[in-house]
């Protein structure tokens, strides 16, 4: 089940100019008297009548204090206040004022918050983690992750891949000394995940564990963990120090643990033509 919320306006297009020029949103859907917003994972509608609704406050939350100082530049002729520590609620914020007198805020969540990302924002934000907070995965989190994780698609429905919970500080030194640098970001995390699949279950192991391996780097990205795709795990040596039979396959061990940072700059890609091929 989603949802909307709904303001009555008397300035409809200039309510649709504010909120697409200026706060960024895009029009969801356009009903003539109607419009829906979609500002990330918010819906938010205004409809033309005779009555305004102005109660209340509409807020826009961001990743990091940047992104809150910028929509401050943007917004300082409407703002009410210019951004600052709130310690109460422990956010960085500031208010301004919509065309018809609405409080609208701007803030950023200085501590972890639950699970909010839309499936665009999903895919668009994940990025390789390596560097992670001293702090452990709460058991009642990881098993949300491995929840959503179950339901990658494998061949012919044969759910031959599995996952390995790895906790010993010793077994992931070891883990993180096979491969140098590359491995590294594995000590570095408070656990390690190796995805593994049975090859007398599935003739697709290999396909399979890759794509249970990145249904399950999505779904912790999307309770707020980060994870790094170590490749080239598929050894003698890992299988034997996490009991893994010699015959199945490693997809990969990722590091999964709290992200120092929560937001990264997205890496330069190339235009779409290219990826298009005749």
């Amino acid at each position: 089940m989603n949802g909307i919320v709904f303001f009555k306006t008397g300035k409809l297009d200039e309510i649709k100019l504010f909120y697409t020029g200026r706060v960024g949103c895009e029009i969801w859907m356009d009903q003539n008297d109607c419009v829906i917003f979609k500002h990330g994972n918010m819906l938010l509608g205004f409809c033309q009548r005779d009555e305004v609704d102005t109660g209340g406050c509409i807020t826009f939350f961001y990743e990091k204090r940047e992104e809150v100082d910028k929509a401050y530049i943007n917004f300082k002729d409407v703002a009410i206040d210019a951004p600052k520590l709130n310690e109460k609620y422990n956010i960085y914020n500031f208010f301004a004022r919509d065309p018809e007198g609405r409080t609208i805020e701007f803030q950023l969540f200085e501590n972890d918050v639950n699970c909010y990302r839309q499936g665009d924002d999903l895919l668009l934000s994940r990025r390789s983690v390596r560097k992670f907070k001293d702090k452990p995965v709460p058991d009642e989190l990881l098993n949300k992750v491995l929840d959503l994780s179950r339901w990658a698609p494998t061949s012919m429905n044969t759910q031959g891949y599995y996952f390995k919970i790895i906790r010993d500080k010793e077994t992931l030194e070891k883990l993180a000394s096979t491969r140098g640098k590359s491995s590294e970001p594995i000590i570095r995390a408070p656990i390690a995940i190796a995805i593994c699949v049975d090859p007398q279950i599935t003739k697709r192991h290999i396909q399979d564990g890759c794509i249970a391996a990145y249904h399950f780097l999505l779904a912790a990205w999307y309770y707020g963990l980060g994870t790094c795709w170590i490749a080239a795990m598929d050894r003698d040596d890992i299988k034997e120090w996490l009991n893994i039979p010699h015959d199945h396959y490693v997809a990969t061990v990722t590091p999964l643990g709290y992200p120092v940072h929560m937001n990264f700059n997205p890496p330069e890609r190339k235009e779409l033509d290219w990826f298009l091929r005749d």
